[in-house]
């Protein structure tokens, strides 16, 4: 089943509420298929050759919005996402926050990719992202976040990420971010200093060699997890040496 709900107008005080689901399973030749793809405002759902793009068809997140995405990958299926573009949140008229929160399941044998670019905290923007993810045994995990505080010559607005991972019930990583003016110190010598792009790059599965700690620059290193997994964190000055330091670590396809 593939529905995408039509995009409203939007101003400046309209809000949306969507909840978009994707289920992914093994077609039983070696391939996958979409058993339901649903889309809603401001989130397009394009199938590609290579997976799945997630296309904003409205602007936003806008301040008051709030997108649920549900993800599930059946055993044996394997599930690349990526966006078309960074994503912007933008803040509302009335001040009120934005959330986009992500809840993903994937079964023994079953990969989920999940390699979006940048969200981009715009200047006065309250936005959270949060995601939740559940491994079977067996499943493997790409998942890649990364995020730019502000446009080119503005300063940020406030701005949380947040990842879960569970593997088999058992916790493997809680990862969390918070920047802008209202998160105290994120711009000092101990939090992002003079960065602008901060990210994490989170790899884990039975067929992932976890490795030693590794420093990859001043502002860069790889942790092992215990999964078999490894998290890598990084800042930098902006989006195109964020993504090189992440993909130091492990290079996904494009």
């Amino acid at each position: 089943m593939i529905a995408t709900a039509p995009a409203p107008p939007r101003a400046g005080t309209s809000r949306l509420r969507a909840e978009v689901r994707i289920v992914a399973e093994a077609d039983g030749r070696g391939g996958t298929r979409f058993a339901v793809l649903r889309g809603a405002a401001p989130v397009s759902l394009r199938p590609t050759p290579d997976g799945l793009h997630l296309v904003a068809s409205a602007a936003g997140p806008l301040g008051g919005d709030v997108v649920a995405i549900d993800v599930r990958v059946g055993a044996d299926a394997a599930l690349t996402v990526r966006t078309a573009a960074a994503s912007l949140a933008l803040p509302g008229r009335d001040g009120a926050p934005s959330a986009v929160t992500v809840t993903a399941e994937v079964g023994p044998g079953g990969s989920l990719r999940w390699l979006p670019e940048p969200l981009v905290a715009v200047a006065g923007c309250r936005h959270t992202a949060s995601a939740t993810v559940r491994l079977a045994d067996g499943a493997t995990l790409v998942w890649r976040d990364e995020v730019m505080l502000g446009r080119h010559g503005e300063p940020p607005g406030d701005v949380v990420t947040r990842l879960a991972v569970d593997v088999a019930g058992r916790p493997l990583t809680r990862h969390e971010l918070r920047a802008g003016p209202s998160a105290p110190g994120w711009d000092g010598p101990g939090a992002l200093g003079p960065c602008r792009a901060a990210g994490s790059l989170l790899v884990a599965g039975p067929g992932h060699r976890a490795g030693e700690p590794a420093v990859l620059s001043p502002t860069a290193a790889t942790l092992p997890l215990d999964g078999p997994a490894t998290l890598t964190t990084a800042t930098a000055p902006d989006a195109p040496t964020l993504r090189r330091l992440l993909d130091t670590a492990h290079r996904p396809p494009r």
